[in-house]
């Protein structure tokens, strides 16, 4: 069972270097992190030297993953456990965390969303009131999916999954209307059954079986081709599933796939974990922090921030996109293994494991005081 750490549960404290910290720091988790739900690079030990002796945070970070399929509250508690470092819901920043900036247009509208974990809860955690999940959705068009009979595996329900949530998914729902967008939340399980019915729903308008060409909005959560997880070599990831979907649907329908794409290297993404990492350096209480887009000129703004990740394509490219004032740093532990540095895509610096990227940055930032 996981526990809730003490300091998620509290008010918290900062150590009083956090308010002079001129830099901040972003942490990719797979290939950097941790590899399936086991630490590398000394990981652990890396993170605790960006708190005091009293574990009052005194260098500002946060998570930065296209990862996601559960809530980002409960996403902390697992990471704290694991890395032993009180973890607020406001460090982990998902592929998915954007969506909650849809909520004004989307609120009340039918939609569904996919992937694994609990997608349909995410979305109803960021206040979507009219959200199925996809498994949830396929259960009331009999023969949808052609070949289900054939398989040997079942998917856990996100409506059976709500007691475990703050937020209860509307079980109240007429199946028979338009989904007015399809949101992929994280990696699908079913590629074949989720390819099948998100091109019923996108070729018909939004009720499968129909004849209406008007497309529903579509959006994916990240596109990563591969990632780094548990097995030795990378793993096909969403932007792979949205190739496999996008060729489907472009053979099926007269018009190309429409979507949109959030998580990194997204120039957005960055922008927004600058401004989280302004919050929690500014506030006087780290659960105040806000995640949302903001404004504020009143902010402290860095003179250096780090993106620490795996993945050239992927965190390299978005820190460059992103420019000033990021840094970046690609780690050897998961995606990028190369003994030189990226030749497409270079990143500022090139460590082994995430310890020594944080080792250089202390180093670095010491020697500039």
């Amino acid at each position: 069972m996981l526990r809730l750490p003490q300091a998620a549960a509290s008010i918290h404290t900062v150590s009083k270097q956090l308010v002079t910290s001129s830099f901040g720091i972003a942490f990719d988790i797979d290939g950097v992190i941790l590899r399936g739900a086991n630490p590398i690079g000394n990981s652990s030990r890396a993170l605790r030297r960006l708190y005091d002796d009293s574990g009052a945070l005194k260098i500002p970070f946060l998570f930065l993953t296209n990862g996601g399929g559960i809530p980002e509250a409960r996403r902390a508690v697992e990471l704290s456990n694991i890395l032993e470092v009180n973890i607020l819901p406001s460090q982990v920043v998902q592929g998915h965390s954007p969506f909650r900036n849809l909520l004004k247009r989307y609120e009340n509208e039918f939609i569904v969303a996919t992937g694994k974990g609990e997608p349909a809860v995410v979305m109803s955690e960021y206040g979507f009131k009219k959200v199925v999940s996809l498994d949830e959705y396929a259960t009331h068009f009999n023969n949808i999916d052609p070949v289900a009979q054939y398989k040997k595996w079942s998917t856990k329900q996100e409506l059976n999954c709500t007691r475990n949530s703050g937020k209860t998914v509307s079980n109240h729902i007429d199946y028979s209307q338009n989904v007015k967008a399809a949101f992929v939340v994280s990696d699908p399980v079913d590629w074949g059954r989720d390819i099948q019915v998100l091109c019923d729903i996108l070729t018909s308008g939004g009720v499968p079986g129909e004849e209406n060409w008007h497309q529903p909005r579509l959006y994916f959560a990240a596109d990563d081709l591969q990632y780094q997880a548990a097995f030795p070599s990378e793993r096909l990831g969403m932007g792979a599933f949205r190739i496999a979907l996008q060729s489907v649907f472009n053979r099926i329908h007269e018009k190309p796939l429409e979507y949109t794409s959030f998580g990194k290297p997204n120039p957005f993404v960055f922008k927004n974990a600058e401004t989280i990492l302004e919050h929690l350096l500014q506030d006087s209480f780290l659960g105040n922090v806000r995640t949302e887009n903001a404004d504020d000129s009143s902010l402290r703004s860095f003179k250096t921030l780090y993106m620490i990740g795996d993945n050239p394509f992927v965190d390299v490219k978005g820190a460059k996109q992103a420019g000033y004032p990021w840094f970046s740093i690609l780690t050897r532990t998961g995606v990028f293994r190369q003994r030189e540095n990226h030749s497409q895509y270079p990143a500022d610096m090139v460590v082994g494991t995430v310890e020594e990227a944080v080792d250089f940055i202390l180093q670095r930032e010491d020697a500039s005081s």
